[in-house]
């Protein structure tokens, strides 16, 4: 067994989409071959309704699946094929765009005013990139939640872990896709196959991932008062952890715990050719993509 070293660590960046939602960038819109078949995870968490009640009004996509987590609040989505309707706190809702389609999201807080989500974006195969349209809806009440005996819980939304299979079903890159909490003080090995790319990303508490037989923290270079020095820093909240390779991965939760995305899939090694969210395999195609929205051929199953 090898346990899998911290490439990097980096925090989100607060960025802005749809109608002015504020949220937060793990990564995405760039070069993305390190985390491939993922394209891009934003962090939607805001306690300020005026950050994200205007929402993510009709917009395009094709040759992608939209992966969309709410841990707070509501989200009412809708699109050109019909199909609305609310995803609440636990929810998850995997949708394959694969030919194209256009919808929209529009999220709405809990009664305290809180959202929080993530939206993660997988890319499909040239094979699937105009495969049909495809919705899954998985109420909350059928993720699996494991709790092992040291008090940790995963909750699996996608792939197998621990003799448990998510809801989600039929999505290309075999993703594993979990939501695992930690407790205070626990360190925990967790198995990750050799041939994935996997990150981590950590939304509550802190602790360190670890490249050794003993945790320790990544090397960062930090500004000080007498020039640059490297520290050793615990990995917190909005941080993203990328891994090298190896067939697991371990962290040792800090002083509350932590809680964190593991999200791991097999790479499709393909070309990217990208426009917002549209993602095809060449410019020829994006191209095509383009024309047709502008002539309203877009869609192509109804």
């Amino acid at each position: 067994m090898s346990i899998r070293p911290v490439k990097r660590i980096v925090q989100s960046t607060p960025t802005m989409e749809g109608a002015g939602v504020k949220l937060h960038r793990a990564f995405g819109f760039g070069d993305t071959g390190e985390f491939d078949p993922f394209l891009l995870l934003d962090d939607f968490r805001n306690d300020r309704p005026d950050d994200y009640l205007a929402g993510f009004p009709w917009h395009p996509h094709r040759g992608i699946e939209t992966i969309t987590y709410v841990l707070a609040g509501t989200v009412d989505h809708g699109d050109s094929l019909g199909n609305q309707g609310t995803l609440g706190a636990g929810d998850v809702q995997w949708m394959t765009a694969g030919s194209g389609i256009l919808h929209q999201e529009m999220p709405k807080g809990d009664p305290r005013g809180r959202m929080h989500g993530f939206q993660l974006w997988a890319n499909l195969p040239s094979s699937l990139k105009m495969t049909d349209p495809r919705y899954q809806d998985i109420p909350a009440k059928e993720i699996p939640e494991l709790i092992d005996d040291d008090g940790t819980r995963v909750r699996v939304i996608c792939g197998d872990f621990w003799g448990k299979r998510g809801p989600v079903d039929g999505t290309a890159a075999e993703p594993r896709y979990l939501d695992i909490l930690v407790p205070a003080g626990r360190r925990k090995t967790l198995p990750v196959e050799t041939m994935r790319h996997a990150f981590a990303y950590v939304f509550e508490g802190s602790g360190r991932f670890s490249g050794a037989s003993q945790p320790f923290g990544v090397l960062t270079e930090k500004a000080t008062p007498n020039g640059e020095t490297l520290i050793r820093e615990q990995t917190g909240n909005r941080s993203l952890v990328l891994f090298d390779s190896g067939d697991e991965v371990t962290v040792e939760a800090g002083e509350s715990g932590i809680r964190f995305l593991l999200v791991s899939g097999k790479p499709i090694e393909e070309p990217v050719a990208w426009h917002g969210p549209i993602v095809m395999n060449t410019k020829a195609e994006l191209q095509q993509a383009v024309t047709e929205l502008r002539n309203g051929t877009f869609i192509k199953h109804k």
